[in-house]
């Protein structure tokens, strides 16, 4: 069986804008193969605070301050 990047596929639902039957807009659905690329760690800004975000050698992604 021949084993897909689940990162290129699309996500059912609403399209993003759309909202659904409650008040809040769609979710974004993002690849952590897109957040990354090719590096094992990512730095996000967030309220004047920067996180970074580690892909592990096990393969969990870990959110730190």
């Amino acid at each position: 069986m021949e084993k897909r990047n689940r990162c290129c596929e699309p996500v059912p639902g609403p399209l993003e804008g759309q909202r659904t039957h409650s008040s809040h807009p769609a979710k974004r659905r993002v690849s952590s193969a897109d957040l990354l690329g090719t590096r094992r760690e990512l730095l996000i800004e967030h309220l004047d605070e920067v996180y970074v975000l580690r892909h592990t050698s096990k393969g969990k992604l870990i959110l730190t301050k």
